[in-house]
């Protein structure tokens, strides 16, 4: 066993596992660490605690030391100088006529390297934009190109359901998310409908999905033919999680409920997707 503390960087960014030595942190608790960026502020996300040495990949990094108030007001005029940098970026950026998007700038907190997070739609050459941005900041500069999904996270907004962003409010790292889990799950698979601010599929498409799949393994799909005590007819709704199902019956047309266990499947569907959705429903899916 080994004893970590979880440190954080930004808000719902991943945590990052640090020796404490002879520190006991908690939660929330401002620190200055060594990483492979150099020396960085940031908040204790996971206080103390031991773990098993097989969840740790490399030597551990240490934590320096507890912030203090001025290493707390050289985070606050980091954060000037990146505000400052943002017009200054730009103008490079069109005058080397890059077809770029600036998303973020990062100071590391020693001032010893500037980030630029940016998007584009595809490579871009910018060789001879960090020589000269170099030239004006007077330090290292690395220049990253992200995605949409980072994009949003970085920027935030609020989603169809009114409230934050879960990338940008706590989801410290993304969770694959696919077409099958709005089938799945009886959305609708218009691609407005599924999709977040990103243009992606939400990512709260994962968190009902494994309730979706033990409560769905038994129930028929739409448009099953299937047996009812009634007779037999074909299924118009399914409710997979109240386990109830709602069939056309054959003969007279009518539509009964029934649950889950009162009818038995003679022959199952898969939802069909045309072929123009079904290749707009995949640029959705990273």
């Amino acid at each position: 066993m080994v004893e970590i503390v979880g440190v954080r960087f930004k808000k719902a960014g991943k945590t990052y596992y640090f020796a404490p030595g002879s520190l006991k942190l908690k939660s929330g608790e401002s620190v200055i660490v060594e990483t492979a960026r150099g020396i960085e502020f940031g908040e204790v996300a996971i206080p103390n605690k031991e773990i098993d040495e097989s969840c740790i990949s490399t030597p551990l990094k240490p934590v320096v030391c507890r912030a203090t108030e001025a290493d707390k007001k050289q985070v606050e005029e980091n954060k000037i100088k990146e505000k400052k940098a943002v017009p200054i970026f730009n103008e490079k950026v069109a005058r080397h006529g890059l077809d770029m998007k600036l998303v973020d700038v990062e100071y590391t907190f020693d001032g010893s390297k500037v980030s630029f997070f940016f998007t584009a739609d595809g490579r871009v050459d910018f060789r001879e934009l960090v020589k000269d941005l170099a030239a004006t900041f007077r330090t290292r500069i690395e220049l990253r190109q992200i995605g949409v999904r980072d994009e949003a996270k970085t920027l935030g907004g609020i989603g169809i359901c009114g409230r934050e962003l879960c990338c940008s409010g706590f989801l410290g790292e993304f969770i694959p998310v696919s077409i099958k889990m709005a089938k799945e799950q009886n959305l609708s698979l218009n691609p407005t409908k599924i999709s977040g601010n990103c243009g992606r599929l939400m990512c709260c498409l994962k968190y009902e999905q494994d309730a979706y799949e033990n409560l769905g393994k038994t129930m028929p799909h739409n448009g099953a033919y299937v047996k009812t005590p009634d007779g037999n007819g074909n299924v118009v709704n399914v409710n997979i999680l109240e386990q109830l199902v709602d069939v056309r019956i054959e003969s007279s047309g009518s539509i009964k409920q029934y649950t889950g266990s009162e009818i038995k499947v003679i022959k199952n569907t898969e939802q069909t997707i045309d072929s123009g959705t079904l290749e707009e429903l995949k640029g959705l899916e990273d």
